[in-house]
């Protein structure tokens, strides 16, 4: 084949355009420090450099989103649930100085403000939020825990129990000494102590005080013959804690059949009989699921204090709406459902990697702690009111020489005496019991911080496994896409080298042409 000056023309120019190409290569990796600008530039390394970014920017989201998040919830949550075991403790403490037969009035006045105080500070930790976020709400975390406010709202509540909330509870009738003062005492010259006495009934203790009494509650539960039984409205009595001759619980003692609802102590007071019934109730070894022995009591509350727990964060409820439509609103419906599970809260901290980060309300912030409350100051407050008559009454007597005066007065400081060494009692079995219920609670609060802490600990386990496994890839990353630049610009030089090179050899093929040898 004959090779003319314009074959070697064409091919020395398409070499220096290779080697132009080759070198423009080389100097985009060198300004971009990448192997490749675009797939075709190596499509293996495409394809690893797009699985690699993938596992990196997946990584780099749990590392520093998922696991800051999580742990930052869960400090909050573990703080909140300390200072409420803090409280806990206090009240067990004031507890304890109570069981004290010993105390003065004023010690007693004291403690009973102290009693009521630690009561509102109980459930304000609850409210806890972490950016924005309510901690205790499982999926509402744009609901705070209590209200925040008094409002009006009726509430249906469906408290789901068994027969351990079944308690008994002693109630002292004073008859009409609480009204005796130094311009009327004259009036009850016929009160003396066998007027007084002391009523001690079963009862159930709701969720909740101060309820609506215009729609009765209705109490459901399985009978030991495996029939469901409904007490309704045509079953209950509806009483008032106010009322005297007698009051609720001397009217629940002598009716063996009596349902009793005091809705002012959201108390439902149970005769003999009734109490027998409930408590024959029966869990089924053969129905793991089914829980048999479930008592469900349905009432109603609509006045709402501030600091009042809202119930959708505990029970099956229904709610009115606020914008006065007449709608209702249905919570936790799947509640009334056996082993159904309550709202939790998991992040993805890792591959295939979740962790729980919420303690739910009913963990840690239970009702039971604020009603316990209420039993004692109202025990208490009972034993302040009689130790004040007690006090008028002396005061009278020293005051007055009219031998049938005296008598009068005698008689009634009997019976305040008498009154008060049951009130007094009553407040003692308060105490003692009080001291086992904190206790509980306390050791319930206790168990919520050490799972908190346990989650932080496998938290951190995780997020040091992640900082590796990141490091991992960000090198494999780099190793697959990254260049080694010093190679680079090695073949850099080259190439420009070759380049000059070629443009010579070029210049010097084509200066000479046949026109040179004619």
């Amino acid at each position: 084949m004959r090779i003319t000056n314009k074959i070697m023309q064409r091919n020395n120019l398409s070499n220096i355009n290779t080697n132009k190409i080759y070198q423009d290569r080389l100097s985009s990796q060198m300004s971009s420090q990448k192997k490749i600008n675009r797939p075709s530039d190596d499509p293996v390394v495409a394809i690893r450099a797009l699985r690699l970014r993938s596992n990196v920017t997946e990584i780099t989201q749990y590392y520093t989103k998922n696991i800051p998040d999580a742990e930052s919830w869960l400090k909050v949550t573990e703080d909140a649930i300390s200072n409420l075991a803090e409280v806990i403790n206090t009240m067990i403490a004031r507890c304890n100085k109570g069981v004290n037969d010993e105390l003065t009035t004023a010690n007693r006045q004291i403690i009973l403000e102290e009693m009521q105080k630690l009561a509102e500070e109980v459930y304000s930790t609850g409210d806890a939020d972490y950016a924005g976020r309510y901690v205790f709400t499982g999926y509402r975390t744009d609901t705070p825990l209590s209200f925040m406010e008094a409002k009006t709202q009726n509430y249906t509540i469906t408290e789901q129990l068994d027969k351990n909330a079944i308690d008994s509870v002693s109630k002292v009738e004073t008859d009409r000494l609480l009204e005796i003062n130094s311009s009327n005492y004259k009036d009850f010259d016929d009160l003396d102590e066998d007027d007084i006495s002391s009523a001690e009934v079963h009862r159930i203790r709701l969720a909740y005080k101060d309820l609506s009494e215009g729609e009765l509650p209705t109490i459901e539960f399985t009978g030991p013959d495996g029939q469901t039984h409904k007490w309704t409205g045509t079953d209950i009595t509806l009483k008032h804690s106010y009322e005297k001759n007698p009051n609720p619980y001397s009217f629940t003692e002598a009716d063996p059949d009596a349902i009793v609802y005091i809705p002012e102590t959201g108390e439902i007071l149970l005769g003999s009989n009734r109490y027998g019934e409930l408590m024959a109730t029966r869990d089924s070894e053969a129905t793991p699921n089914v829980n048999e022995a479930e008592i469900r009591v349905t009432y109603d509350k609509s006045n709402w204090k501030k600091g009042d727990l809202r119930p959708e964060h505990y029970f099956y409820c229904q709610a009115d709406r606020e914008d006065g439509s007449g709608d209702r609103v249905t919570y936790n419906s799947n509640y009334l459902t056996s082993g159904a599970e309550r709202q939790i809260i998991q992040y993805d901290v890792g591959y295939n990697q979740t962790i729980r980060i919420n303690s739910t309300a009913d963990e840690c912030f239970k009702h039971g702690v604020g009603r316990e409350v209420d039993d004692i100051v109202r025990a208490m407050q009972d034993v302040l009111d009689l130790e004040s008559v007690k006090a008028d009454i002396e005061g009278i007597m020293e005051k007055t020489t009219d031998e049938d005066e005296l008598k009068i007065l005698q008689n009634q400081l009997d019976a305040v005496g008498k009154a008060l060494t049951y009130a007094k009692q009553k407040e003692g079995k308060l105490f003692q019991s009080g001291i086992t219920a904190f206790q509980k609670y306390h050791d319930d609060a206790t168990l919520c911080v050490t799972n908190c802490g346990s989650r932080r600990s496998k938290l951190e386990l995780i997020q040091n496994r992640t900082q590796n496994q990141k490091t991992t890839y960000e090198t494999l990353k780099s190793e697959n896409e990254d260049i080694d630049i010093t190679e680079v610009a090695i073949q850099l030089n080259a190439a420009e080298l070759t380049y000059n090179a070629a443009l010579m050899a070029s210049g010097k093929v084509m200066q000479t042409t046949l026109l040179n040898f004619i």
